[in-house]
């Protein structure tokens, strides 16, 4: 646990402290676009924050090659070579897109290419556990196609995430601290070295998103753009592929007994075999809608919109920073509440517990629509959204005796404007309806302008 804390600690580092130099970079290069009619920020923010992440994978896997207890992942497996094959040419085409705007097909042709050199480089999924039957092998073709699938769907899901400042990291980095406390499990307690890849990978993950979100907190200083976000997304696939893939069910011991007893015994362990696609379920969801709605409307189901379910979120009423905290809380909940089950799947107060968190994020949903109203004994200690509506009247009031006062109060040295004559019904436009200018002549504004 020490060397993947130290990993860990270095990836973030390397990450934080680069991610102001490539900053001034991306400025300097011109990688601010203009605001786009489906953003949410309202000033032109740099991009390219994914070269800092990505020169923190490399320093997170320098380390790790360097550290006498994870220096056998690099002699035994040749799946962090792979990793970091498919992972620069995702980055690679990622940078580029966030400077030039690549055509969506020619980053889906990327993505595929990408899965294919981790494939070639032997991170593929070999084998899959099916309760009731065991491990069923598959055909070269069946794994290659199953990977590919897998890394361009977790690409795509954690891309279409990526619309508001710190959601996609913070997201990625839950769902990478759930799958890592796994991964841990199933090569410490087990003594399956086949886990350690993707138990490094996870730490690695972590510390990209942790030394990235500092600057990416609301509001955001940098993006990751799409050069990051594709690139966490291949790594948190890389992790699923290598643990999915690669560690073989029948070492866990599970199948022993009965056909009923050993499916029950298993159940705890095929659970999070898919926990990438669990801990992904908000971002898989969004996707899967958005297709769904882009399709219905007639539209590419690769044209942008404003349909994201953080931007519905913003349309309930919820404030950014509320926004980010509420995707952050499902996917903790459904993260590491598989995470519990799969260790305790008798115990009953984890099924309750689940249950009671889910009520409580169902509330925090909905409370735009239905804003309490604090007490009048504590109204002075609560914002004035949440006091009674007696006394934002009154002030309202009051504010309009005081504007009134001010306006009656006009100095008696000051010429009033003769009236004007009305203007005709058929002119349109501000002049038509509100006050005129206090410039008699209108070349003079304009020049003045």
């Amino acid at each position: 646990m020490r060397d993947y804390l130290l990993t860990l600690c270095v990836t973030a580092a390397v990450t934080y402290l680069l991610t102001g130099p490539v900053r001034k970079f991306a400025i300097a290069t011109g990688a601010m676009p203009e605001i786009r009619a489906r953003d949410v920020h309202r000033e032109p923010t740099p991009r390219l924050g994914g070269i800092a992440m990505f020169f923190g994978l490399c320093a997170g896997l320098l380390v790790a090659d360097h550290l006498q207890n994870l220096n056998s992942v690099f002699e035994l497996s040749n799946e962090p070579r792979a990793l970091l094959s498919g992972a620069a040419l995702i980055w690679l085409i990622g940078v580029l897109d966030d400077k030039f705007e690549l055509d969506a097909l020619i980053k889906l042709g990327a993505q595929m290419i990408s899965a294919g050199v981790m494939v070639m480089q032997g991170l593929t999924i070999l084998w899959l556990p099916i309760p009731g039957v065991g491990t069923v092998a598959l055909t070269q073709w069946q794994g290659t196609l199953l990977t590919v699938a897998l890394v361009v769907l977790t690409i795509n899901a954690v891309n279409f995430v990526d619309g508001l400042d710190g959601l996609a990291a913070g997201m990625v980095c839950i769902a990478a601290a759930a799958f890592f406390l796994y991964a841990y499990r199933i090569w410490f307690s087990y003594g399956i070295e086949a886990a350690a890849p993707a138990t490094l990978f996870a730490a690695i993950l972590m510390g990209m998103c942790l030394g990235f979100l500092p600057h990416n907190m609301h509001p955001a200083r940098i993006f990751m753009g799409d050069s990051g976000s594709m690139l966490i997304g291949l790594i948190l696939a890389a992790s699923a592929i290598s643990i999915t893939g690669q560690v073989d069910p029948d070492a866990l011991r599970i199948f022993e007994g009965s056909a009923k007893a050993a499916t029950h015994a298993a159940l705890p362990v095929f659970i999070p075999l898919v926990l990438p696609l669990t801990i992904i379920a908000i971002p898989m969801a969004d996707l899967v809608l958005a297709i769904v709605r882009r399709t219905w409307k007639g539209q590419s189901p690769f044209a942008a919109d404003r349909g994201h379910l953080h931007h519905r979120l913003l349309e309930i009423g919820h404030s950014h920073s509320r926004a980010v905290l509420i995707m952050y809380f499902w996917s903790a909940l459904i993260a590491f509440g598989t995470l519990a089950y799969s260790v305790h799947s008798t115990s009953m107060w984890i099924v309750l517990s689940v249950v009671f968190l889910s009520a409580v994020g169902l509330v925090l949903l909905l409370l735009p629509r239905f804003t309490p109203r604090a007490p009048r004994w504590a109204e002075a200690m609560v914002p004035p959204r949440y006091r009674r509506r007696r006394h934002l009247l009154e002030a309202a009031e009051a504010a309009e005796a005081a504007e009134a006062a001010l306006g009656e109060a006009e100095p008696a040295d000051v010429e009033v404007e003769p009236e004007r004559e009305p203007v005709p019904a058929g002119v349109n436009g501000a002049t038509a309806i509100g006050h005129r200018s206090r410039f008699s002549d209108r070349s003079k504004a304009g020049a003045r302008g």
